[in-house]
């Protein structure tokens, strides 16, 4: 018996909606599970009287597609189809339990349409798989009362752009000691009152660095901070979310919450499907108001949001890498909007995504006034050549004669932070006599050197290169391109004898404390560990190797990275001191001595601005084999004003493997981002054309990657 048809996406029916089989006791509107693009909206089956009962909107079906058991989302009931044929039956309900709220399928269409993707590839990244036994573990506890807020939410982002009035709403309680955490903010403790009288304020926040007592503990001023707006949402008996980029800010968050006793769970993607489940469906139940993680937290299906915070939204950890590639601030911002929840996108630096929020009126700016910064940041030297030049030789080392004496001051009264941009020992390697890069002779990949004794190894294929020769001079002697963590930890135990040293990063483990003593701890960007009271002083080595690098948001990642380091470091009051050496970019580099990643985020979106790059338009990337690519253009229907620029070659597309005979290339298409939208339409129904049709290849459509070349 042929299987029944369905109507399809690119054509669709047109016959007027009819009665349901008198057999079925209603029309299920499935969406199936299906990564086909021309197959990213609702069917329609009947709904046996048997599964009637449990047969409700959100949950999880089974259901015959195209002669195969596929998993699905029951979307809604109705009495009708305009399915002409007879209609499929539901085979089975996987479980009663509605895992996907009208909340989170909103999100997730609104998501897809942005990104130009699938909502089943969304709902992927936002319903973690079924676990029957968490399932039931966490139905069988006593069920949620449910929460009325202190008062009815703002307009949505309306709210936020007036002036912060305190409210005078009687149910808002927040004692002085918890609204001091955001009293060096203008505007800040006004910011958690409205939070707390239900209203919706969004703001992007520059985070003061430093340390607060809170339970007898220090803990980081952001994470106090953050934990203090939680407990001005929970006041006004809403729910939040906080998503942060990896596992070390979720445990360093999660101590400042259980410091202001405030229940909450973490969810992240790596978590056991266990435990991940366990947690989400606690959250889908209303068993817990505030849920804590990565990027998987964006998605958690709170049912009474009124805080989302994004916390250090510049991390690249933040932009999910699987399809359609959102990035969680994106989300964030995307869910306050549908949920009409208050916004915080905080971090010690200011991107331009999010200073554009600001330029757009959508949120606020929170930052402290030059004053306060000066008071709370270490000070921060960046000699110059001219500097260097009066060292003499000793100002021409990778490490020159001002860092030594800076390290050993600070060693007199406690740890000094080494931050170094690459890992490793001597990660790029060049001849010694002509300079060219030392490569494999059998795959041609760059060779590296893991420790002083070791033979050249390659990056690429792994091989020792026992017998390795320069192909243009012939020469066997190698000198060093790159120095990493592990080099220079070697070079400071030989400067400083007797002195502890330690590595956190890729290869020797990331620590999380350091104690107070006296000792120098080299770290790569983002394993930087904490030091109990600060560390007394930094160098931030190789400036150039981050400000140079062909990447679009070179500038502004440099300057995150040295921030995040720096706001380690004690107070200039109490003499914590930061250098920054290798001749970095002069823009970020000041940025930093200033410590105006405000000033900076302006200065790179009015550039942004000329040159006509994101975040002002909307840019998509379309990779792919040349004769993929060539189909998915033909299908494009662009809006007029759409720029096209390219095909050009690229080598390495991070994508689905090509045939090896095939070019890769790559377009990028650009429209004003007012007309965002119509691109991302326009990119979706050519994918779907293609996919209808079965053409062969594949084309990975990005829109505003993070990496542009």
């Amino acid at each position: 018996m042929p299987a029944p048809e369905q109507p399809s996406l690119l054509d669709p029916g047109l016959v007027a909606p009819a009665p349901a089989s008198t057999r079925f006791a209603a029309v299920a509107q499935v969406l199936v599970d299906m990564p086909l693009p021309h197959l990213d909206h609702t069917f329609d089956y009947g709904i046996p009287d048997a599964l009637d009962a449990a047969a409700q909107p959100g949950v999880r079906v089974k259901v015959r597609f195209a002669g195969t058991d596929r998993d699905g989302y029951l979307i809604g009931r109705t009495s009708g189809t305009t399915h002409p044929g007879t209609l499929a039956p539901l085979r089975k309900v996987v479980s009663p339990l509605p895992v996907l709220t009208p909340a989170v399928h909103e999100l997730a269409r609104a998501v897809a349409r942005r990104y130009a993707g699938t909502s089943t590839d969304v709902l992927r990244l936002a319903v973690p798989p079924r676990h029957a036994t968490a399932e039931k573990a966490v139905l069988a506890q006593p069920e949620a009362v449910p929460e009325q807020p202190a008062s009815a939410p703002g307009a949505g982002s309306a709210v936020g752009q007036a002036p912060l009035p305190d409210p005078t709403s009687a149910d808002v309680v927040l004692d002085a000691d918890r609204l001091a955490h955001w009293a060096d903010y203008p505007g800040g403790a006004a910011f958690l009152r409205r939070i707390g009288a239900g209203d919706s304020p969004r703001a992007a926040w520059c985070a003061l660095p430093g340390r607060v007592e809170l339970g007898g503990t220090e803990h980081p001023h952001w994470a106090v901070a953050v934990a203090v707006a939680v407990l001005a949402t929970r006041a006004g008996r809403r729910d939040a979310i906080v998503s942060v980029p990896d596992a070390r800010d979720v445990a360093t968050l999660g101590a400042a919450l259980d410091a202001l006793e405030i229940e909450h769970v973490v969810l992240t993607a790596e978590q056991g499907a266990s435990a991940r489940y366990r947690r989400f469906v606690r959250a889908l139940t209303g068993r817990t108001h505030v849920v804590v993680g990565t990027r998987s937290a964006a998605f958690a299906p709170l049912p009474n949001l009124g805080l989302v915070v994004c916390w250090d939204d510049g991390d690249d950890l933040l932009a999910e890498p699987r399809a359609p590639y959102p990035h969680t601030r994106e989300v964030l911002v995307q869910r306050a909007d549908l949920a009409g929840a208050a916004a915080l996108i905080g971090g010690f630096a200011r991107t331009p995504e999010a200073q554009l929020l600001v330029a757009d009126g959508w949120a606020r700016s929170l930052q402290a006034d030059r004053a306060m910064v000066r008071a709370r940041a270490p000070r921060v030297n960046a000699p110059g050549e001219a500097d260097l030049a009066r060292e003499g030789e000793g100002g021409r080392a990778r490490i020159p004669a001002p860092a030594i004496a800076l390290a050993r001051r600070a060693l007199a009264r406690g740890p000094v932070l080494v931050q170094v941009p690459r890992a490793g020992y001597l990660p790029v390697v060049a001849c010694a006599r002509c300079r060219t890069p030392a490569r494999c002779s059998h795959c041609h990949g760059p060779l590296r050197l893991d420790r002083a004794d070791a033979p050249p190894q390659c990056r690429w294929c792994g091989r020792h290169a026992t017998a390795w020769a320069c192909g243009e001079c012939g020469a066997t002697a190698m000198r060093a391109m790159r120095t990493g963590a592990g080099r220079t930890a070697e070079e400071l135990g030989r400067a400083f004898p007797g002195v502890p040293v330690t590595v956190s990063g890729r290869d020797g483990g990331v620590l999380d404390r350091v104690p107070a003593a006296p000792r120098l701890v080299v770290a790569t960007p983002g394993a930087e560990p904490s030091a109990d009271g600060g560390y007394t002083g930094a160098l931030l080595l190789d400036a150039a190797l981050i400000t140079n690098r062909p990447e679009l948001s070179a500038g502004v990642e440099a300057l995150r990275r040295w921030l995040r380091a720096a706001a380690l470091v004690r107070s200039s009051g109490d003499g914590g001191e930061v250098m920054i050496l290798g001749q970095g970019a002069p823009v970020p580099v000041q940025a930093l001595v200033r410590w105006d990643p405000v000033g900076h985020a302006g200065r790179e979106l009015s550039e942004r601005q000329e040159l006509s790059f994101p975040p002002l338009v909307r840019l998509a990337t379309l990779t792919g084999g040349s004769g993929a690519l060539a189909s998915m253009m033909r299908h494009l229907r662009l809006p007029a004003e759409a720029e096209v620029l390219g095909p050009v070659p690229v080598e390495d597309t991070g994508g689905p493997e090509q045939a090896a005979e095939e070019e890769m290339l790559r377009t990028l298409v650009r429209i004003d981002r007012r007309a965002g939208d119509e691109l991302s339409v326009a990119l979706a129904q050519a994918q779907a054309i293609r996919s209808a049709r079965k053409e062969p290849g594949v084309v990975r459509v990005r829109i505003d990657p993070d990496h542009l070349w």
